[in-house]
Protein backbone atom coordinates (compact mmCIF):
# COMPACT_ATOMS: atom_id res chain seq x y z
CA UNK A 1 0.00 0.00 0.00
CA UNK A 2 1.60 3.21 -1.14
CA UNK A 3 1.31 6.45 0.79
CA UNK A 4 2.03 8.54 -2.28
CA UNK A 5 -0.01 9.64 -5.25
CA UNK A 6 1.28 7.94 -8.38
CA UNK A 7 2.47 10.05 -11.31
CA UNK A 8 2.88 9.10 -14.94
CA UNK A 9 6.15 10.95 -15.46
CA UNK A 10 9.13 9.10 -13.98
CA UNK A 11 11.49 11.09 -11.79
CA UNK A 12 8.90 13.59 -10.58
CA UNK A 13 8.46 13.88 -6.85
CA UNK A 14 5.07 12.89 -5.55
CA UNK A 15 3.06 14.51 -2.78
CA UNK A 16 1.83 12.37 0.13
CA UNK A 17 -1.91 11.83 0.39
CA UNK A 18 -3.62 14.04 2.94
CA UNK A 19 -5.25 11.40 5.12
CA UNK A 20 -5.97 13.89 7.92
CA UNK A 21 -8.92 15.41 6.08
CA UNK A 22 -11.89 14.00 7.93
CA UNK A 23 -9.70 12.00 10.35
CA UNK A 24 -11.23 11.81 13.85
CA UNK A 25 -8.44 12.47 16.33
CA UNK A 26 -10.97 12.08 19.20
CA UNK A 27 -11.91 8.47 18.36
CA UNK A 28 -10.64 5.64 20.62
CA UNK A 29 -7.54 3.88 19.30
CA UNK A 30 -5.58 0.68 19.85
CA UNK A 31 -1.86 0.21 19.29
CA UNK A 32 -0.83 -3.29 18.21
CA UNK A 33 2.90 -4.08 18.41
CA UNK A 34 4.70 -6.12 15.81
CA UNK A 35 5.45 -9.75 16.53
CA UNK A 36 9.06 -10.42 17.35
CA UNK A 37 10.71 -13.78 16.76
CA UNK A 38 13.01 -13.58 19.78
CA UNK A 39 12.22 -12.27 23.23
CA UNK A 40 9.34 -10.12 24.33
CA UNK A 41 8.17 -7.15 22.31
CA UNK A 42 9.39 -3.79 23.59
CA UNK A 43 5.91 -2.39 23.15
CA UNK A 44 2.74 -4.09 24.33
CA UNK A 45 -0.81 -3.71 23.14
CA UNK A 46 -2.30 -0.47 24.45
CA UNK A 47 -5.68 1.23 24.26
CA UNK A 48 -6.02 5.01 24.17
CA UNK A 49 -9.00 7.26 24.79
CA UNK A 50 -8.16 9.28 21.69
CA UNK A 51 -6.32 8.64 18.45
CA UNK A 52 -4.32 11.83 19.04
CA UNK A 53 -2.88 10.40 22.29
CA UNK A 54 -2.06 7.12 20.56
CA UNK A 55 -0.36 8.88 17.64
CA UNK A 56 1.71 11.07 19.95
CA UNK A 57 2.71 8.03 22.05
CA UNK A 58 3.75 6.03 18.99
CA UNK A 59 5.85 8.83 17.51
CA UNK A 60 7.37 10.33 20.67
CA UNK A 61 7.69 7.45 23.13
CA UNK A 62 8.59 4.37 21.10
CA UNK A 63 11.85 3.85 19.25
CA UNK A 64 11.27 3.55 15.49
CA UNK A 65 12.83 0.05 15.21
CA UNK A 66 10.37 -1.22 17.83
CA UNK A 67 7.47 -0.03 15.68
CA UNK A 68 8.38 -1.85 12.49
CA UNK A 69 5.30 -3.86 11.65
CA UNK A 70 3.20 -2.27 14.40
CA UNK A 71 -0.09 -0.60 13.55
CA UNK A 72 -2.74 1.63 15.06
CA UNK A 73 -6.41 0.80 14.68
CA UNK A 74 -8.90 3.70 14.69
CA UNK A 75 -12.55 3.28 13.69
CA UNK A 76 -11.78 -0.18 12.26
CA UNK A 77 -9.05 1.29 10.04
CA UNK A 78 -5.45 0.14 10.37
CA UNK A 79 -2.71 2.73 10.12
CA UNK A 80 0.94 1.85 9.56
CA UNK A 81 3.87 3.89 10.79
CA UNK A 82 4.04 6.07 7.66
CA UNK A 83 0.39 7.02 8.07
CA UNK A 84 0.80 7.60 11.80
CA UNK A 85 3.74 9.93 11.22
CA UNK A 86 1.81 11.79 8.51
CA UNK A 87 -1.10 12.38 10.91
CA UNK A 88 1.32 13.49 13.65
CA UNK A 89 2.98 16.02 11.35
CA UNK A 90 -0.29 17.33 9.91
CA UNK A 91 -1.34 20.86 10.87
CA UNK A 92 -4.67 19.46 12.12
CA UNK A 93 -2.95 17.39 14.86
CA UNK A 94 -4.61 18.69 18.05
CA UNK A 95 -1.89 18.04 20.67
CA UNK A 96 1.45 19.74 21.26
CA UNK A 97 4.28 17.90 19.58
CA UNK A 98 7.58 17.12 21.27
CA UNK A 99 9.30 19.48 18.82
CA UNK A 100 6.84 22.25 19.82
CA UNK A 101 7.77 21.83 23.50
CA UNK A 102 11.47 22.37 22.82
CA UNK A 103 10.92 25.80 21.30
Amino acid sequence: MSNEIQTLAPGLKTEPRRRAIGFDYTAPAELFPSRMKKGRPQTRYRRFETAAEAIRFAVEEIAPPALLGAYLEVNETRLGMNEIRELYEDAAFPLRRLTDKKR
